[in-house]
């Protein structure tokens, strides 16, 4: 009975803490989020290890040289793709993924990653982790930002901030794990939410270096911030 009563708190904290985020950050409309997920596939490859604004910058410095398709930046000289990608890093690395992708993804589904909206889940999922450059968060991303499918993408911030709640335990490391203790929180109504929320959190309150626990909306609720 003692354990039910801790993860019923654990459980009612971690809506609690959506319920204030929602009423302090707004959310993206999911419904025009994903006009196209090969663009979001390529736009999450450029955001590896990178701010997000460099990642904007160097998505649309692409966009200028060539149509985001993968017929198009399969026929893309390589040098003009490192030369848009340049301001987000590593770029010579994502170039050659983003071409790599592009030639498995005309070779192997005709040029549209559309099986993402048909397939299973996990079967759809396992497809796009085949892709090269392409691990658990980017394949979640796609997923749940355009096929909507029921499954909770994280990120450093969403990590991070996670951590310092208290909803995932210290010793969860693994993406599959920390991913699928969130999920078990939260309803698949709330995931995208849950998502965006917790890195517009992470990114203005619960930076990696400096942190603003006094003014975080949610402090009260962190044990981070008592301690």
């Amino acid at each position: 009975m003692k354990i039910e009563n801790t993860e019923g708190r654990e459980f009612l904290r971690a809506i609690e803490v959506l319920e204030i985020l929602k009423k302090n950050f707004s959310i993206p409309d999911f419904s025009s989020i994903c006009e196209d997920p090969f663009k979001v596939l390529v736009r999450t490859i450029i955001s590896q290890s990178t701010a997000e604004v460099n990642t904007r910058r160097a998505f649309e410095n692409l966009s200028t040289r060539t149509r985001i398709t993968p017929r198009d930046l399969f026929e893309t000289d390589i040098r003009k793709i490192e030369d848009a990608l340049r301001v987000a890093g590593l770029y010579r690395n994502k170039s050659v993924i983003l071409k790599k992708i592009s030639a498995i993804i005309l070779e192997r589904f005709n040029g549209s990653l559309d099986f993402i909206y048909s397939l299973p889940l996990e079967d759809a999922r396992r497809k796009l982790m085949d892709l090269p450059g392409v691990g658990p968060k980017t394949a979640d991303i796609v997923l749940l930002f355009c096929a909507k499918k029921p499954i909770l993408p994280v990120d450093t911030h969403v990590y991070r901030v996670s951590k310092r709640l208290g909803l995932i335990g210290e010793g969860e490391r693994k993406y599959d794990a920390v991913r699928m203790r969130l999920e078990k929180l939260y309803d698949p109504k709330d995931y995208f939410a849950v998502h965006m929320l917790f890195i517009a959190l992470g990114r203005k309150f619960c930076g990696a270096l400096k942190t603003h626990c006094s003014k975080c909306p949610v402090n009260r609720l962190c044990p981070s911030a008592k301690s």
